[in-house]
């Protein structure tokens, strides 16, 4: 089994989850238990529940960018994971790192900020083991 994934997540990020925790009482905790399942089972076990997708047209050395589409949001009573939420993230597979980029919900906008991923993979440093 690969190391344990490490996360962190973008000032964006996080004010994207603190503008929809206001709508969304659950989705910190929700975040948790993507975390914990679509994303790790996916990265360190291999597992594909059909949830993640690779992001295209973001050529990166050493980071993989992703978008986790099926995402339970506890909130969104009766949809499970047919909530509407998006999360974009990047993945360092040399590092085991994750870093959270953007979360939205489907409603309010259609796609994911590209000139925002654009951005963070222009000025990542580099991430040794």
């Amino acid at each position: 089994m690969k190391a344990k994934l490490a996360y962190t997540a973008t000032r964006e990020f996080e004010r994207d989850i603190a503008r929809l925790q206001k709508r969304f009482p659950s989705l910190k905790e929700d975040l948790e238990i993507a975390k914990g399942t679509a994303i790790d089972l996916y990265h360190r076990r291999g597992i594909d529940s059909g949830s993640i997708f690779r992001v295209q047209g973001f050529p990166s050395e050493q980071a993989e960018i992703y978008k986790l589409k099926k995402f339970a949001c506890r909130s969104l009573k009766g949809r499970g994971a047919k909530s509407g939420i998006r999360m974009m993230y990047a993945f360092f597979p040399d590092a085991m790192k994750v870093a959270l980029l953007e979360i939205y919900f489907k409603g309010d906008k259609a796609k994911e900020d590209r000139k925002r991923i654009g951005k963070f993979l222009k000025n990542t440093p580099k991430f040794k083991r």
